[in-house]
């Protein structure tokens, strides 16, 4: 049966607008709209307000609201509960559709009244007052955000919007994946478009860089309580002339090279002697993974006070873990031994080094590195030589240097190597569990020659290195095994390396080969994230470079051509850039470019050439 409460030409509430009961029935009923439309609805999706008769919702309109007096039946009703009826006579002393209505919209309205029409609330003025200061503020705060709105979509902003466009800088920083304010604009919720407006309204200056954060990488360098430096035999060394040789500014010295007679020896920074495994500061270090490099700052896996203490040539003597190496004539390592140690050492930048190769321990040390060298070489080494920079940002400017091909930044990388390789061949032999560091052959032919073009697609075929519990061929460098091992101030594999080391010749325990593991997968979590953030980091203050040298001119070599598109490297910036030239273009030809546009929010840099 039809439910005997809904009758034809009912007041009906649906979706809190009012409707009118056209048809009835068992499961639908037809209500109409006050827009004229008719619907089939369920019983139970309408609400009972009056019984009627309405012949048209257009009733409802009349002034009957002004002829009733509805603040007087709260006032006597105030605190207590009532019915829409018993509301309806007592305001208006007649319950027709139209007064029934006109108090309705009171009770929806939520002030005074609130509830059902079958159990309404009366609210107390107390209620009324605190809601009234409600509406009111959020009409005020509706108000300013409308005014906001219009300021910042002409690209203005006064003092009092940061409270504002702080939803937007949390987007631009990762924090959240949306903003309100993005919203409003109808612009796409993206990082890049929020530091977009953040520069356009100018609440951001060039000087912030988001990566970083939108990362979520670890922005605060180590911190904690570092422990004396135990008192143990340590072979003295200082009897030799010792050389830190690292880039001009250089804060964490932790390598330096002897040569005593034919035998190199590469002195690492014995970081492990101060940091033990599962200690707090190894949690700390495991936990950034490596130091992040930014051109404004560097952020560091150690306290500084570990480096102080440690860095090799920053006191009168340095405590250090020494590789002794021989080389046969073919370059292969003899005779290894590593060793705690004391040694005295000279800090001195590249260029000075390069200054004094024809002293003779430099030159020395430049002949057995060129033959270890060679050996790299003829064992299938990929050797890549692409412009570098340094882009280092303080007091406020940016510069960019090039990393110049000296010979004695070869003598360091190929010593080094050669650390790396000797390491990994002593703890085969003592089977010692450590990460070792493979790359696979690349999956094509590589390139044949030494320009620049076939550099750049070598690069690209490159398969990534990997650290791995079991050696193998790394094949970028040429090796059947290597093992990172001279940075352990600043790459936590390289000091977790250095503890194995320590354990096996100080007689205690070793990590196990699953700790091993669990520490490979740890790092291997984090490293990607800090070198894209330094990658982009990097491709942002390189665009604030040229934001502040919007003259800048240098030259582009072509690399590769895709008809009129042209992929340029521009050796002065590191940086690469496609130019869309008129006709065939042949792959490391030269030309001359200046700087056409900056976007600096979404790492868009353009350039024309200048014709000559």
């Amino acid at each position: 049966m039809t439910d005997p409460l809904l009758e034809r030409n009912n007041l009906v509430l649906y979706k809190q607008d009012a409707a009118r009961l056209l048809e009835t029935g068992l499961k639908r009923i037809v209500i109409e709209l006050p827009d004229g439309r008719q619907l089939r609805v369920r019983p139970k999706d309408v609400t009972l307000l009056h019984p009627g008769p309405i012949n048209s919702l257009s009733q409802l309109n009349s002034d009957v609201a002004n002829s009733g007096d509805i603040m007087v039946a709260w006032e006597l009703l105030a605190g207590s509960e009532t019915n829409l009826r018993e509301l309806v006579e007592l305001a208006y002393h007649e319950f027709t559709p139209e007064s029934a209505w006109a108090v309705w919209k009171m009770v929806d309205d939520g002030i005074y009244f609130s509830g059902s029409p079958d159990k309404i609330t009366v609210n107390s003025a107390e209620y009324v007052r605190q809601e009234i200061e409600k509406r009111e503020a959020r009409e005020i705060e509706q108000r300013l955000w409308d005014e906001f709105v219009q300021r910042v979509a002409s690209g203005q902003t006064n003092n009092s919007d940061g409270r504002y466009l702080r939803d937007v800088e949390a987007l631009a920083l990762g924090e959240q994946s949306e903003s309100r304010v993005l919203g409003a604009l109808g612009r796409e919720q993206t990082p890049e478009n929020a530091h977009d407006l953040l520069l356009q309204v100018g609440y951001w200056d060039t000087a912030v860089n988001p990566y970083p954060a939108r990362a979520g990488v670890n922005t605060t360098s180590a911190a904690g309580a570092i422990p004396p430096l135990p008192d143990e035999p340590r072979r003295d060394l200082t009897h030799l002339p010792a050389l830190a040789i690292d880039d001009e500014g250089n804060m964490d010295p932790d390598d330096a090279l002897s040569w005593d007679d034919g035998r190199i020896w590469v002195h690492v920074a014995d970081v492990a002697a101060l940091v033990a495994p599962g200690g707090a500061l190894d949690i700390a270090a495991r936990e950034r993974a490596a130091n992040l490099y930014l051109p404004e700052e560097t952020v560091s896996m150690l306290p500084a006070e570990v480096t102080m203490r440690l860095g090799l040539g920053l006191e009168e003597e340095s405590p250090a873990l020494s590789i002794g190496i021989d080389l046969a004539d073919d370059g292969r390592i003899e005779n290894i031994e590593i060793v705690p140690s004391r040694v005295k050492v000279t800090r001195m930048t590249y260029q000075e080094a390069e200054n004094r190769l024809a002293e003779p321990m430099l030159a020395s040390l430049l002949e057995a590195t060129a033959r270890y060298e060679k050996r790299r070489i003829e064992s299938g080494a990929i050797e890549i030589n692409l412009p570098e920079v340094r882009v280092k940002r303080d007091d406020g400017q940016v510069a960019i240097r090039p990393v110049l091909p000296l010979r004695s930044r070869s003598i360091v990388r190929e010593a080094m190597l050669m650390a790396g390789e000797a390491v990994a061949i002593f703890a085969q032999e003592n089977e010692i569990p450590i990460p070792y560091t493979t790359q696979d052959q690349p999956a094509a032919p590589l390139p044949e020659g030494d320009t620049m073009s076939a550099m750049f697609a070598t690069r690209k075929l490159l398969k990534p290195g990997r650290q791995s519990l079991t050696p193998g061929p790394h094949s970028g460098l040429g090796m059947a095994q290597y093992a990172q091992v001279t940075s352990p101030l600043r790459r936590y594999m390289d000091l977790v390396v250095h503890q194995q080391l320590r354990a096996q010749l100080q007689g205690g325990s070793l990590l196990s080969e699953q700790e091993i593991v669990e520490r490979i997968g740890a790092t291997s979590a984090i490293q990607p994230d800090l070198r894209r953030t330094e990658r982009l980091s990097r491709q942002h203050w390189t665009l604030v470079y040229l934001l502040d040298h919007p003259e800048w001119q240098g030259e582009g070599v072509i690399v590769e051509t895709h008809g009129r598109r042209c992929v340029t490297v521009l050796p002065d910036l590191d940086i690469e850039t496609d130019l869309y030239l008129p006709g065939d273009q042949e792959v490391d030809s030269t030309l001359t470019v200046a700087v056409q546009d900056i976007n600096l929010a979404y790492l868009n840099s353009r350039f024309t050439r200048i014709k000559s």
